[in-house]
């Protein structure tokens, strides 16, 4: 091919995803070490899980129910029986110097994930999901006198490493999919409602580091060998490159390394060079990834049975463990149970807790009161504050209380929202505290009157303005009383008794 045919070729990118998340158990995989994270190394071992001599695995059955209920939620089929293979290979924080893993039978097969990207529904194949178990961890350090994590480095500029056994057999779940990614926008938008999903199944704690992480697969095809389903041949695939980059830590992450390795690879196609098959690394810092080692084969794993661990017979689990309402469903039935918008059903179901307390509030009082304070009000101001529902867990009595104040007229919403929510959240005070402290109970009566007949009074060219007809004027009076009463007198009943003084005037 001429270097004028290489640059004018029209390229289409082929992603496919090996996703490995960490499940939530107690304990890991094979033995009954905890994997609570803990900053002493080397603590949270055992014969097993340091692959000590004589030492046998034993299947974590907690494991296996949270790898069916990820088979159930994607869909997926769930065999008679599934075995466990040894992935031979060498690496320091590998202490057996093989991997427990799953090949020619994964406890999940051909399942599909649907998702939303720019509001169009797209549906992506899951090819197989298995267990397996995570190895060490690996800290490359400098020398020096100041804290081990200020000297943690590249492995270029390390002096030595140092290896922490701990999370040496946490069960992972790899779910890989088929190449059916033709953007990294679309990866993204997957990855994050798949970590959704994996929340409401409660199997997943995305805020421990090292969760999830992904590998990506890309190759650059001609973009006429795609069909306008997104179809491309298996034998168009065969012949492609493809680069696997390794180890990203986040959605972003996965979005911005797949969309420097597209470019990357365009480049090289259009300018006639060879794209070469190769593991590479995404360096986060600069955006870029760089290249690691030449891509293995499945041949060189060695894979062959895990002897000492016999067949695990799950086919009646599937039937017999059960799964809560996913995020999707439980948007439908906001949407036509509470009469909810889209918009506040996507919100309120962002995550199973925001759902759940959403519920629990709208079983007291008004579903528009309970989405207005959880959606908005509540949600809002986390936000603002780059906290998280599960950072006031413990607090949802007194968010609830405060709820009830508004539902009961005890307060006005503004004051409500502006100051009590915000004093609760800044400093940690109980809604009843901030009221009596800032004098927030809802003026009413006698002492509202007053302040009508005085910011009558007060304001004549306002008065004037009202009766010519200028309806920012009654505004502006509103606003005179809302200031005289502290702002807790109910802006309705302020409007309706401004209304009768300058109407009987």
């Amino acid at each position: 091919m001429t270097a004028q045919a290489a640059e004018s070729r029209e390229l289409a990118a082929v992603i496919g995803l090996e996703v490995h998340v960490q499940l939530e158990t107690e304990t890991k995989i094979f033995c009954g070490c905890s994997t609570e994270p803990t900053e002493e190394p080397n603590t949270h071992t055992c014969p097993v899980c340091l692959g000590l001599p004589g030492a046998l695995p034993v299947v974590n059955e907690g494991a296996v129910e949270a790898a069916v209920k990820v088979g159930k939620a994607i869909d997926a089929d769930v065999p008679e029986e599934t075995t466990f293979h040894r992935k031979n290979y060498y690496y320091p924080d590998l202490p057996k110097n093989f991997q427990i893993t799953q090949y020619d039978a994964p406890i999940c097969q051909d399942g599909e994930l649907e998702f939303a990207v720019e509001s169009q529904r797209r549906a992506v194949s899951i090819r197989r999901a298995h267990l397996e178990e995570d190895p060490g961890s690996i800290k490359h350090v400098r020398e020096g006198t100041g804290p081990l994590e200020s000297r943690t480095c590249s492995i270029d500029r390390a002096d030595y490493t140092l290896i922490d056994y701990n999370r040496a057999g946490t069960p992972l779940m790899e779910i890989v999919t088929e190449p059916d990614f033709r953007d990294p926008g679309e990866v993204r938008a997957f990855l994050e409602k798949l970590e959704e999903v994996l929340e409401y199944l409660g199997v997943f704690d995305a805020t421990r580091d090292g969760s999830l992480r992904i590998d990506a697969n890309l190759s650059m095809v001609d973009a006429d060998e795609v069909g306008e389903d997104g179809h491309i041949e298996a034998s168009v695939l065969e012949d492609a490159n493809r680069t696997e980059v390794k180890n990203i830590s986040s959605h972003k992450g996965a979005e911005q390394a797949l969309a420097f390795e597209a470019s990357r690879q365009r480049k090289l196609i259009q300018s006639g060079r060879a794209v070469e098959q190769e593991t590479r690394h995404f360096n986060e810092t600069h955006g870029n990834t760089v290249s690691m080692r030449s891509k293995e084969e499945e041949k060189d794993y060695r894979y062959f049975r895990e002897a000492d661990i016999p067949p695990l017979e799950v086919a009646d689990w599937k039937e017999t463990i059960a799964i809560p309402e996913l995020p999707d469903a439980r948007r439908e039935r906001f949407v036509a149970e509470y009469d909810l918008s889209e918009e506040a059903a996507s919100k309120l179901t962002s995550t199973k807790q925001v759902a759940d307390f959403f519920e629990s509030v709208a079983e007291r009082f008004d579903a528009d009161l309970a989405a207005t304070w959880v959606a908005d009000n509540l949600l809002g101001e986390l936000n603002y504050r780059d906290m998280e529902i599960t950072d006031i867990e413990g607090r949802f009595d007194e968010v609830t209380r405060l709820v009830e104040l508004v539902a009961e007229d005890e307060i006005t919403a503004k004051n409500a929202h502006e100051t009590v929510l915000r004093e609760m959240l800044d400093e940690g005070e109980d809604p009843d505290t901030v009221v009596e402290r800032e004098g927030l109970g809802k003026t009413s009566g006698d002492a509202v009157q007053q302040a009508v007949e005085e910011a009558i009074e007060e304001n004549p060219d306002a008065v004037e303005d009202y009766h010519s007809g200028e309806g920012g004027a009654l505004n502006f009076l509103v606003g005179q009383v809302m200031q005289k009463t502290g702002g807790s007198a109910d802006p309705g009943d302020v409007n309706g008794l401004l209304r009768e003084e300058l109407d009987g005037e």
